[in-house]
């Protein structure tokens, strides 16, 4: 089957039938198709969208391209959370040691930054001797011994979608909700999960700018993956400004350790989305009754430092510094050049154009232009003003981390216009913030095992080390119950 011919049907807005998905995913994966094409079918899709059999054709056709992942006798709960990508979105880092600490085990499979965005692979990245990318018996052995791992798409985990996701990244090919929810799911499927957590954010960070792009991709992942027996909640959360106080690699990582330590006050946003998304995981697994007892539950494993033992756990087991939590400047490399970005007139910070703030950070260094690009992980932004600030003229709305001075001075310029600060508001006005958690999406199965599971006995995680399983390509999977999910998925 010609290539040209299965992108001419999509170029003409046709769908695409079952063996012409299957024969681009198959030469996404032995490399028969050119990179061009590729970006060419990637662009169609785009343009002119996916039908639901058509996603969920691709999203089965790139979950068999490798192997599908199985976790024999594990005692709890496997888990896992994933976003749709946002500006200093570090939550994976804190979530992932939580949920564990608290029962759950969670194998995550983790990307690259995508556009704006940051990658969790490229935050881990700044950590000296993690392993994101470890043999399956070592990641088996971590999950199942600390309760949580994260690391990187394996080759063998979902090959088809690796390539294109790299390919979307730098052809403008990102924002596409059958593409996303294809991209997700097949990796999600793969990694053999009993429930998921969607973070999709919504807002001018985000690739969901409005509400009705992020509701319609919230409903897409959840209704395919409830259909492919995945129990899924999807949560739409606000990002339309920086998600926490930095942006940039070894800056998140940073700032992740602190907020698992309890080092200062911890930024309130982000504390409450980490926490709503880790309650629903911990409901979904059986673990807490409600989503109130699974936060107690949560800041109890925060305040006792449970979470950040087994966070530094999961990086000393997969080879990075057994002290990184006690000493994270020693291990976490910083950059040469540091300077504040100065209000250029007083003000309350009324508004940030929080992608141009993630692209900057682009610019900078810590993302990329193209897929082969290398990251510079020191670079980036800490401090970070939230909306509502008040500011006087000069005062830091954030500080610039570069590699040289022009580049820091470049990046000063640039964020000088995309914050904006209102010289007009009162100071005796009160600053009205947008709720973190926009809405709630869940499928029925999930909220079924709400109301239905027994509530899971804590306990330590397993040291038995069953041998990792894996489902060779082709094995047998039956998506049913979409029939319910009619409208197309753009």
């Amino acid at each position: 089957m010609l290539a040209q011919e299965i992108i001419r049907t999509k170029r003409d807005g046709l769908a695409l039938s079952l063996p012409q998905i299957e024969a681009f995913v198959k030469g996404l994966t032995d490399g028969s198709w050119s990179e061009g094409q590729v970006a060419a079918l990637a662009m169609a899709v785009f343009l002119r969208g996916m039908g639901r059999d058509e996603c969920v054709a691709l999203t089965h056709a790139m979950m068999h391209s490798g192997h599908v992942m199985r976790w024999p006798g594990m005692p709890g709960p496997v888990l896992d959370k994933h976003s749709s990508g946002g500006v200093g979105d570090k939550l994976s880092l804190m979530l992932a040691p939580l949920v564990a600490a608290c029962g759950g085990y969670v194998p995550m499979i983790s990307g690259r930054g995508l556009g704006h965005t940051g990658g969790t692979l490229d935050k881990l990245a700044a950590i000296p001797g993690y392993n994101t990318k470890p043999e399956p018996a070592l990641f088996d052995r971590v999950v199942r011994t600390v309760g949580c791992a994260i690391i990187g798409q394996t080759a063998d985990l979902a090959p088809a979608d690796k390539r294109f996701y790299a390919t979307r990244d730098v052809t403008a090919t990102v924002e596409s909700v059958p593409l996303i929810t294809a991209s997700i799911l097949s990796k999600k499927l793969a990694a053999g999960l009993q429930g998921l957590v969607m973070d999709v954010k919504c807002g001018n960070g985000a690739f969901a700018d409005t509400l009705t792009m992020a509701q319609e991709l919230a409903h897409s992942i959840v209704a395919v993956a409830s259909g492919a027996g995945l129990k899924t909640t999807a949560l739409i959360t606000d990002m339309n400004q920086v998600l926490g106080t930095t942006v940039g690699n070894a800056l998140e990582v940073m700032e992740a350790i602190a907020h698992l330590r309890g080092d200062g006050v911890r930024e309130p946003r982000q504390h409450e989305v980490t926490l709503a998304l880790s309650a629903e995981l911990l409901v979904m697994g059986g673990l807490a009754i409600d989503t109130t007892a699974a936060r107690a539950r949560l800041q109890n494993a925060l305040d006792s430092g449970t979470a950040a033992e087994h966070f530094a756990r999961m990086v000393a087991a997969l080879g990075g510094p057994a002290d990184l939590m006690e000493r994270p400047a020693s291990y976490l490399a910083p950059a040469p050049v540091v300077v504040p970005v100065p209000a250029l007139r007083a003000g309350v910070l009324s508004t940030m154009q929080t992608r141009a703030v993630g692209m900057t950070v682009v610019e900078l260094g810590g993302g990329r232009r193209k897929a082969t690009d290398a990251i510079d992980t020191r670079v980036g932004l800490t401090r970070v003003q939230p909306l509502g600030a008040r500011l006087q003229k000069g005062e830091p709305m954030a500080w610039v981390h570069a590699a040289d001075t022009a580049s820091a001075q470049r990046a000063v310029a640039q964020l000088q216009t995309v914050f904006v600060l209102d010289s007009e508001a009162s100071a005796a006005q009160p600053w009205h913030t947008t709720p973190t958690v926009l809405e709630t999406i869940a499928s029925s199965a999930s909220r079924a095992a709400t109301t239905s599971t027994k509530i899971a006995p804590l306990r330590p995680h397993s040291t038995e080390q069953p041998a990792f399983e894996a489902l060779e390509p082709g094995s047998s999977y039956a998506p049913t119950g979409f029939s319910h999910y009619s409208r197309s998925l753009l």
